[in-house]
C-alpha cells in the first residue's frame, strides 16, 4: 500500500519547521539595535536569546558583550526561552510518533498513532509561535524590551522571520499528519452502525433489573430480548449404528370378565 499524501506532506514539512525553530532559538538575531551616539555609525548590536553579538564592517562580530540594559532578563526574553524549548522537545516528540506511526517499510501505516504525532507537532507549532510573536509586538517597547535611549533604533532580526517560517511549518505538517485520523474515526462510526440495536438495549435491561432488586424486590426489571439458536432437524440414523436398546417384554392379555362368560 502506498503511503497517503498526507502523511507524506507531513513528514517532509515538520522536519524542516523543527530546523528553521531550532535554528531561531539558537541564534542571536531576534532583535537589531543600530545608530548608536557614543559609537562609529556602522556599529550594529544583535540581540538573542541566550547572547548579544557585536557586529562592525571592519571587524568580525563578536558576541559575549555585556547586557548592561538587563535585556536578557526581561519577561518576553525568558517566556520565549522557556517557549521555544517546549517547542523543540513537542516537535521531536511527534516527528518520532510519526516515524513510527507512518513507517514506509510496512504495508499498511498505522494511522492513529501517525495522527496523534500530528497533534504534537500542531502543539509544537503554537508553542513556538506564541513566543516569536509577543516578541515582535514588545519589539520597540524599550520598557518592557531594555535598549539603548534614542537616537538607537531597533528593528526585527532574522531569527523572527525563521521562527514564523518554522511555526507555520509545524503547524501545516502537524495539520497534514493530523487528517490521518479521518480513517480511524471512519471505522469507529462503521462499528457502531453494525451493533446490533438489542445489545444496548441488553445493557441496560440488566443495570434496571439490578437497580429494582436493590430497592425491595418487588419491582420487575426490563425484559430484555434472548436469542437462541436451535439445533437444526435430526438427520436419520444409518442402519447399525449404535447400541440396540432392549424392547420391554410385551404385556400379557388381561383376564377374561364374568360378563364375557
Amino acid at each position: 500500500m502506498r503511503t497517503p499524501a498526507v502523511m507524506t506532506l507531513g513528514l517532509v514539512l515538520a522536519p524542516c519547521g523543527l530546523l528553521l525553530n531550532l535554528t531561531a532559538t539558537l541564534t542571536p538575531g531576534w532583535r537589531l539595535v543600530k545608530g548608536f551616539v557614543d559609537q562609529p555609525v556602522d556599529v550594529e548590536l544583535y540581540q538573542g536569546l541566550w547572547d548579544l553579538c557585536r557586529e562592525q564592517s571592519s571587524r568580525e562580530r563578536q558576541c559575549g558583550q555585556p547586557d548592561r540594559w538587563g535585556y536578557l532578563e526581561a519577561a518576553p526574553v525568558r517566556a520565549a526561552r522557556a517557549l521555544m524549548l517546549s517547542s523543540l522537545a513537542a516537535a521531536a516528540l511527534g516527528l518520532l510518533l510519526a516515524a513510527l506511526g507512518v513507517r514506509c517499510w510496512r504495508e499498511e501505516p498505522r494511522s492513529a498513532l501517525a495522527g496523534l504525532s500530528g497533534v504534537a507537532l500542531g502543539a509544537a507549532g503554537l508553542l513556538g509561535l506564541a513566543p516569536v510573536s509577543w516578541y515582535t509586538h514588545r519589539l520597540a517597547d524599550r520598557a518592557v524590551l531594555p535598549a539603548d535611549a534614542s537616537p538607537a533604533t531597533v528593528h526585527a532580526g532574522y531569527s523572527l522571520v525563521l521562527g514564523y517560517l518554522g511555526s507555520c511549518l509545524l503547524l501545516l505538517g502537524g495539520s497534514s499528519l493530523a487528517l490521518s485520523l479521518a480513517p480511524v474515526c471512519a471505522e469507529l462510526r462503521r462499528r457502531r452502525r453494525k451493533q446490533p440495536p438489542g445489545a444496548a438495549r441488553r445493557g441496560g435491561g440488566g443495570g434496571g433489573g439490578g437497580g429494582g432488586g436493590g430497592g425491595g424486590g418487588g419491582s420487575i426489571g426490563t425484559i430484555s430480548t434472548v436469542h437462541v439458536d436451535w439445533p437444526g432437524p435430526h438427520l436419520p440414523r444409518p442402519p447399525g449404528a449404535g447400541f440396540p436398546m432392549p424392547r420391554p417384554p410385551p404385556a400379557a392379555a388381561p383376564p377374561p370378565c364374568d360378563s364375557d362368560l
